[in-house]
Formats: C-alpha cells, structure tokens, sequence
C-alpha cells in the first residue's frame, strides 16, 4: 500500500523532493547535523506547498474545523493532529489545486475516532464502506493523487489501531492490528532513509492482511450486537 504515498514521479514532483531529502539525509551519513538540514527543508517544502495549495488548505482547514465543532473535547487533539498532518503534506497534490471528494471521505474516516465511540456496532463497517468507496470515488472522478494514497494509508491505520485498542480485550488481537498496519510503514521508512530514496512496499494481490483483519473486526463487532439483542 505504501508504494503510493510517493507516486508522483518526475522532476518537480512530490517522490523527487523525497527523494533529494533522503539522497541529502544518506550524504550526512544520517548525523545529528544531516537531520536537521532534513527536518528544516522539509519544514520549508511543507510551508511552500501550503502557499501553493490555497484552495486546498482552505479546504482542510474548513473540514477539521466542521469536525472540531461536533467533536468532544476528548477527540479535539485528534483532529488537531489531522489537521497538522494534512495541511503539512499538501504537496502530495502535485498540480492539482484542490482535494476531490474521495480525499475528504478519507479524512472523515481517519477522524471518525474523534467523534464517535467505539462501541457502537456499524462502526467497523462504515470505516470498511468508506474505504471502498473512496478509492473508487477518485477513479471515477480523475481525483488519484499520491495525497489521497498517504491519506488512505495513516487514516486505515490509524482507525483501526484505535478501533482494536478501544474495542478488542485480546492481548494478541490488538497486537495483531497494531502490527498490520505499522509494520509496513516502518519498514518502508528504515529502508527508504537507508538507501536514500524512496522505496515501494511489495502489493500482494490476493492476499491483503489489512483488508481480511478489517472484516473480521467487523464481523466480531456485529456479531457482539446480535448477541446481546437475543
């Protein structure tokens, strides 16, 4: 799944800024010095994006807010969170202006967590439903940005990690969910900085350990539901 959230390719692109970034971080032999020229220029790339993305931060910004507004206090450092993590990776857009509707269903998932409890039932499967329907959402609409991959990925990972730790009493099954969804994104990283360019995570394409444990943590909470209707 990772091989997306750079997918933009060519000179100017958002995998080419990464890929300077990391060639950079490799070059300083990964010192205390090297990472802060990291840290600094990508701050900076951040900031520059921002500015060349208007619309679009304008509308992260009016959807967190929306999302600030309904939440609980509980929930109003989640959607801060989001809202940094968004608005800091706008130039994952690459030209387009603005997000499409699949993005903003994909931030809404990953904010679910903020303003809604865990223990209500159809939780798990409205998460698995917009999942499916955002990635076609933004086929349809010629909308596919390596934005809307980075998003999918962390807001996957960040339901469902919240979804098992709140939901799930077995030690292995929350362990389980943690790994799934971190381990990839880990070990991506390690290599990328490693080599000092972007790497893509292998896809398998029958058999998806995300997309199997996403079910049957769906099935277990309805399952729970009908148990305790009867």
């Amino acid at each position: 799944m990772l091989r997306h959230l750079a997918a933009g390719v060519g000179p100017g692109s958002s995998r080419a800024a990464t890929d300077d970034l990391l060639r950079d971080l490799a070059a300083g032999r990964w010192r205390p010095a090297a990472w802060a020229r990291f840290l600094v220029a990508a701050c900076r790339r951040s900031v520059d994006q921002a500015r060349l993305h208007p619309r679009a931060l304008a509308e992260v910004t009016a959807l967190h807010g929306l999302l600030l507004a309904v939440a609980p206090p509980s929930g109003r450092r989640w959607v801060s969170t989001s809202w940094l993590l968004a608005s800091t990776h706008l130039g994952l857009l690459e030209v387009r202006s603005h997000l499409g509707p699949a993005d903003l269903l994909t931030l809404a998932r990953g904010n679910l967590p903020a303003v809604v409890s865990a223990r209500h039932p159809w939780l798990a499967s409205l998460a698995i439903a917009t999942d499916f329907v955002d990635g076609r959402l933004a086929r349809r609409t010629g909308t596919t940005t390596p934005f809307g991959a980075y998003a999918d990925v962390f807001a996957d990972a960040a339901f469902w990690i919240w979804f098992t730790t709140n939901r799930e009493n077995r030690r292995a099954l929350r362990v389980t969910a943690a790994a799934t969804w971190l381990v990839p994104v880990g070990v991506v990283t390690a290599v990328s900085i490693g080599r000092g360019r972007m790497v893509d995570a292998p896809r398998p394409r029958w058999v998806r350990p995300a997309a199997t444990l996403q079910v049957l943590l769906a099935v277990r909470a309805l399952s729970r539901a009908q148990r305790r209707r009867i």
